[in-house]
Parts: structure tokens; C-alpha cells; sequence
């Protein structure tokens, strides 16, 4: 088959998704008002709440909800075909994913900006509130973990991509101020600092002493690295700090010097992205050699497709980014459409390309069998090989392989940072909110809650030992990240089915896909944590066990705690200046 045709026919759903089906949810179901007073100006402080542009939030809230996820899992699905894979991406997008961050963002925009967590109060109880925000908490602790593992390993295999991606901070500095303090257009600065990025990432692909290849510096792969680690070992550590102290830094500036410029930078680095892969396949015009479904799979494709497939299709932590930050920057209530469900799309479409860039890479069925022989071995090679079938793509258009590498490689990581400096922003936020709980008054601190949030993280992807020697956490994370992730999603939704009940409106549009999320995603983490993760399991994992039984546990109460409010007629206290 054609991949061009499967492109079309992807690209031309998502539309028709955004044009019919968002505008009938935005207009009959969430009934939009343009003349709402948003928690951007009710609150607005210059930090976290800040009237913005609905184009320089949606780059904001895509970049965000971005990350290598939405490239990763799919990259790792296609193993059991890419029919299924595109199945779910596609009609997963435009049902369920685009419906739960619009449904997220109007939720938290109706109530004072406020997260899902702390709204889990109001909608299902106080011990519903708290069990949320602990499965919250795990959820971007692994979230920094992954991202955190996958940045630091880019910056190892392409050294050439560290320069581009460092000048973007300056960059974004200088466009905030320009913005805010000087009432300059963000537009044309934004394109001008792309242009800068992707000057030096051409010319650093070509120039080795440009390239910062922290292994090279200390010898080799086979070279001795710091406190008694070999090179490889000490590189990675030497990234993860520099990450965390970035994050650090990033998470506690107000979102106008940094977040909001750099986010808009990332969405050219989107249009620019998705222009070079799809026009590449316009000029390649590749075959699929990939199998459309593998009868021969190690591991079944049902249930673990729709919990592999996470950020591709939908993503529990999209709807914290839409309440956690998108909320609090929106400038019209109309705008959430715009911002929630077309910011889904735009993730559809990068999973889409990244299904195709991998599907089409290999010359024959064989060579794709040689690289997917199990799961395992599609979990290890899929964002490697996704980069390779990208500037394979981008070769089309003439790019020179090293080049379209660092291209590629600039971009995953960009999105990839921005993802992981606002999961520690909203764990900062959730710190905080345990210490309003639980009276622990330092807790409510910004730089305490950061602090914890930061140490956390790096030592979850730093201690645990695992197959990939050093640093193994995120990689051992990663299982657990994809369906703790689906039920985040489920358990949000299903928030957002409590409160259209309670506003008497249909509910159907989202616990339709809630209760197809709930049974596929705790089908799964049964079958992983008890029978796959167990201490009395072939292969035991005692983090993930731990992890995931407690993620299990809680969301078990949780959904119980939720349909005895679902079945409430009276609800649980939501004042009517929330309805209105």
C-alpha cells in the first residue's frame, strides 16, 4: 500500500473530526460563551494566570502535551501491525483524546482555573480528591523520570542537537520580554529564533567541534568516566543534572519569560516538523513494507495496543496540562476548542507521521521483522528507528541524512523539555496542594514543593538498576507510564461526565469512551502488575509492582467513589457560580 493514501485518509478524519464533531461538542454540549470572564483575567497575577493569544497558547499546550510520547508509542505499536495502530491513533483522536483535553480545559476554565485533582473535591468527595492527587503525583513523577532518561539519551546519540537546543533558551528569554515588557509581536521574533536553531543544527551536523559529545570528551564508549563510571554512564549523569537544574529554573519563572515564548517556538518547530516528514513523503512517495497485523506477536495487541499507544491517541496527562496550565492562560472561553481539541488533533497527526516514517523505513517485510522480532525488541529500537525513517523522509527534500537526524532528533527533544519542565510546574502544584491538606505549611512554598519535585525525579531515573546498567529508570518506567497514564485519562473524563451531569446536559460523549479507556487500561495493568511485575511472577519488578498496585488500588476507589456521585442526583456541594 501507498503511504501517501494512508496519510490522506488520516489527515482528512482528523479535519472532519475538528470541523463537525468539536464544534457540535463545543456548541451543544460545553455551550461556549465568548462573553465569560475567564480565570486569566479574574485572577491574573503575571505569573500563572496571564491572558494569552489563543496561537501562542495552543504552541504553549501542544509543545506541552507533546514529548516523545505520541512518536515512541506508536513507533513501539506498530509491531503488531500498523492497522491497528492507526485505527486507535486516528478514531482514538477525534473521540476520546480531542473530548478529554477540551472537556478538561472548560471544566477547570468554569472553576476558577483549578486542576482536575483539587476539582475532584467538588465532584466526587474529599477521600476522592486525595486518591487523585497521589495517582497524580506518581503520574509526573514517572513523567520527568521517562522524559528526563529520553532527552539525556538523545544528547548522547546526537551530540549535534545539544547546541540548537540550548541557544532556544536564551532566545525564548529575549522574545519574552519583547513581548510582555516591550508590547512587541510574538510572531516574527519566534521564526527568527527558528531560523537560528536550525542554522546551527545544520552547520553543527557538519562541524564536529560544535557537536557537545560529552563520551567523546572522555574517550570513547569504552572510556573512564567520573566516580568509578564508565563514559557513557557519566554523561548521562552529567545531563540529568543539567536538566534538573533547568527545570528547576523554568518551572518557578512566570510562564510569560520562558514557558510561553519557547512553547511558541516549538509549534513552528511542529508546523516545520510535520512540513518536512509529509512533504517528504510527497517527494519519497514510499511503499509500506511493514505487515498490516502481526498474527505471529510474542505479547497480544489487545489490550496492551491502547496503553502502549498513549499520548498518540489520548493522554491522562494532557488533561492536566489543559487544567494545570492552558486554563489559567486562556483568553476566551471560545478559544478552548481551539486550544483543547485541535491541540489532540495536532498530536494525532505527529503520531500518524511517526507510524508511516517507521512502516515505510525498512526495504522489506524481513528487515522489519529483524528489528521487530518481539516486544521487547520494538520497546528498545522504536525511537531509534522512528528518527532514521524520519530523515529518511526528509531526504526526499534533498536534506542530507545528518542533518535531517539533528533535525529530528532537535525537535523530539524540544517537546520533550517543554513537557518535562511543565509536568515539575504542575507536580510543584501538587506539592503544594498536599501541604493545604495536610497543614504542612513549607510544603506551600514554590521553592520547597520545586525542590522536592526535582530531587524526586532525578533520583527516580538515576537509582534504579536495570538492564541498561545506570540510569536504568525511566526506561524501567516506561511500562508503567502508559497505563497509569490511560487511567488518568479515564478517571478525568469521568470527572467531566459528573459535572455535564450535574450542568443536566448529555454525558455520553465522554463516558462512552471513558468506560472503553477504563476496561482496556485496567485489563492490562491487571494482567502486568499481577501476573507479569509479582514477586511470584517468572520476571518480578518490585518497582513497578509497587507502583502500579498502588495506582491500581487507588483507582479502584476512585471509580467506585465517582459512581456513587455519577448516581447522585444532588451531587457533592458544586456552588452554582461553578454552573454557570
Amino acid at each position: 500500500m501507498n503511504a501517501i493514501v494512508l496519510a490522506v485518509i488520516g489527515i482528512f478524519i482528523f479535519a472532519l473530526g475538528y470541523r463537525f464533531y468539536s464544534k457540535f461538542v463545543a456548541e451543544k454540549i460545553f455551550k461556549l460563551d465568548p462573553n465569560y470572564v475567564t480565570p486569566a483575567h479574574k485572577f491574573k497575577d503575571g505569573v500563572d494566570f496571564v491572558p494569552t493569544n489563543k496561537f501562542v497558547l495552543w504552541g504553549h499546550h501542544f509543545t506541552s502535551v507533546a514529548g516523545a510520547a505520541p512518536i515512541l508509542g506508536p513507533a513501539i505499536a506498530v509491531y503488531w501491525g500498523w492497522l491497528p495502530a492507526v485505527l486507535w491513533v486516528v478514531l482514538g483522536t477525534v473521540f476520546a483524546a480531542g473530548v478529554h483535553d477540551f472537556g478538561t480545559l472548560a471544566l477547570s476554565v468554569r472553576n476558577k482555573g483549578q486542576s482536575v485533582g483539587t476539582l475532584a473535591h467538588r465532584l466526587i468527595g474529599q477521600r476522592g480528591k486525595i486518591l487523585f492527587l497521589f495517582i497524580i503525583l506518581i503520574l509526573v513523577l514517572m513523567v520527568n523520570a521517562v522524559f528526563a532518561w529520553v532527552i539525556a539519551n538523545l544528547f548522547i546519540s546526537f551530540p549535534a542537537s545539544v547546541l540548537p537546543v540550548f541557544i532556544q533558551i536564551p532566545l525564548a528569554l529575549w522574545i519574552g520580554h519583547a513581548v510582555y515588557k516591550r508590547n512587541k509581536k510574538m510572531l516574527v521574533p519566534s521564526l527568527v529564533a527558528l531560523a537560528v536553531m536550525y542554522i546551527t543544527a545544520i552547520v553543527s551536523s557538519q562541524v564536529s567541534f560544535l557537536q557537545i559529545d560529552l563520551v567523546r570528551y572522555m574517550g570513547g564508549e569504552e572510556g573512564a568516566g567520573l566516580f568509578g563510571l564508565g563514559a557513557i554512564s557519566t554523561a548521562f549523569f552529567i545531563w540529568i543534572a543539567i536538566l534538573m537544574i533547568y527545570v528547576y529554573i523554568a518551572s518557578t519563572l512566570p510562564v510569560w519569560k520562558l514557558l510561553q515564548p519557547r512553547d511558541f517556538i516549538n509549534s513552528h518547530q511542529l508546523i516545520v516538523g510535520l512540513g518536512i516528514l509529509y512533504l517528504g513523503l510527497l517527494f519519497t512517495n514510499p511503499q509500506i513494507t511493514a505487515p498490516i497485523s502481526n498474527p505471529d506477536a510474542n505479547v497480544s495487541w489487545f489490550p496492551l495496543l491502547f496503553i502502549t499507544i498513549a499520548c498518540g491517541a489520548i493522554s491522562g496527562f494532557h488533561g492536566l496540562v489543559s487544567s494545570g496550565t492552558s486554563s489559567k492562560q486562556l483568553d476566551k472561553e471560545t478559544d478552548a476548542r481551539f486550544v483543547g481539541y485541535l491541540g489532540a488533533v495536532g498530536e494525532g497527526i505527529l503520531a500518524l507521521v511517526s507510524i508511516i516514517a517507521v512502516i515505510t523505513f525498512f526495504p522489506n517485510r524481513e528487515a522489519f521483522f529483524a528489528t521487530y522480532s518481539s516486544f521487547q525488541a520494538a520497546s528498545g529500537a522504536g525511537l531509534g528507528t522512528f528518527i532514521q525513517g524520519a530523515s529518511q523522509l526528509a531526504e526526499g527534500l534533498l536534506i542530507p541524512a545528518s542533518v535531517a537526524a539533528t533535525i529530528v532528533s532537535i525537535i523530539v527533544v524540544s517537546f520533550a523539555a517543554t513537557t518535562l519542565d511543565t509536568s515539575v510546574r504542575l507536580m510543584r502544584y501538587i506539592i503544594s496542594e498536599l501541604g493545604v491538606e495536610y497543614k504542612v505549611p513549607s510544603l506551600e512554598k514554590k521553592h520547597v514543593a520545586t525542590t522536592i519535585a526535582v530531587v524526586a525525579s532525578a533520583a527516580l531515573v538515576l537509582l534504579p538498576e536495570g538492564p541498561n546498567g545506570f540510569g536504568s529508570g525511566g526506561y524501567l518506567l516506561w511500562p508503567l507510564f502508559g497505563t497509569s497514564n490511560q487511567l488518568l485519562a479515564g478517571i478525568s473524563l469521568l470527572l467531566v461526565s459528573i459535572w455535564l451531569k450535574r450542568l443536566g446536559r448529555s454525558y455520553v460523549i465522554t463516558i462512552v469512551p471513558m468506560i472503553f479507556l477504563m476496561f482496556m487500561t485496567l485489563w492490562a495493568m491487571f494482567q502486568q502488575v499481577f501476573l507479569q511485575w509479582a514477586w511470584y511472577a517468572d520476571s518480578p519488578n518490585t518497582l513497578l509492582f509497587v507502583f502500579g498496585s498502588i495506582i491500581f488500588v487507588f483507582t479502584l476507589w476512585i471509580i467506585l467513589t465517582a459512581i456513587q456521585a455519577l448516581m447522585n442526583p444532588r451531587g457533592t456541594g458544586i456552588s452554582e457560580l461553578d454552573l454557570d
